[in-house]
């Protein structure tokens, strides 16, 4: 697992680095260098470790605003000798709060989490060809897919587009279940991913997505599933 060390007290980065054994981590004092790495570089982490107090560069707080901003998805835990931002914590979606000094017990608690999250994922991922080289691309990252002649087109959160060689019939016996439904002759959607339901129309990441008669009815009776699931 790759994990990202964000903390300006070199001692207590250390000591984290240090129960860490087996996983490729680095450290960080700076949001400058972190935001470069990852993105300029490309450098993908798993988790980020963040300390909340930081003396001269963006603290844990902001830092994770900015990561939030650039994926919604990424693994967050802060770091900290206090208990006082378990709110801001708990508005960022942050797995796990640690205290200073962090026990054992707690971290491994935290990055077994962390580990069968990342499983779930991969085992919920759409894989193709294109060009020869083999992609993939996690399901909660799909808006829709759709068929053009003998083409996928694959409509991503991030605005991005991929395409692939393949049969949306054939996709459909992959993948659906209870994330994408058929919805039209050709588009498959992610019904987790649909702001609403607008006449005709499923609304997802801004796209408009067309919904014919013949799927009307099952796909707002799992619109409204989806819409109250949790609710009691």
């Amino acid at each position: 697992m790759k994990i990202a060390i964000y903390d300006d007290c070199y001692e207590d980065a250390l000591h984290l680095k240090s129960l860490l054994k087996g996983h490729d981590t680095k450290i960080y004092a700076d949001a400058d260098s972190l935001l470069a790495d990852i993105g300029d570089d490309g450098i993908c982490y798993n988790l980020y470790l963040l300390d909340i107090y930081m003396d001269h560069s963006l603290d844990g707080i902001q830092l994770a605003e900015k990561l939030r901003a650039g994926d919604e998805e990424v693994a967050i835990c802060f770091v900290s000798s206090s208990d006082a931002f378990y709110r801001e914590a708990y508005d960022l979606y942050a797995l796990q709060y640690l205290i200073k000094p962090v026990q054992e017990d707690a971290l491994n608690q935290l990055i077994g989490r962390v580990s069968n999250g990342l499983a779930k994922k991969k085992e919920q991922s759409f894989n193709f060809k294109w060009r020869g080289q083999a992609r993939t691309i996690p399901y909660s990252k799909i808006l829709f897919i759709s068929s053009r002649g003998h083409m996928l087109v694959i409509q991503c959160k991030d605005g991005t587009v991929q395409e692939c060689k393949g049969k949306l019939s054939e996709i459909e016996q992959q993948i659906c279940g209870d994330m994408f439904w058929r919805c039209h002759q050709s588009f498959l959607v992610n019904m987790y991913q649909v702001d609403g339901l607008e006449g005709n129309e499923l609304v997802a990441g801004g796209y408009r997505v067309p919904v014919s008669r013949r799927y009307y009815a099952e796909i707002k009776s799992r619109y409204w599933e989806i819409l109250f699931e949790g609710v009691d």
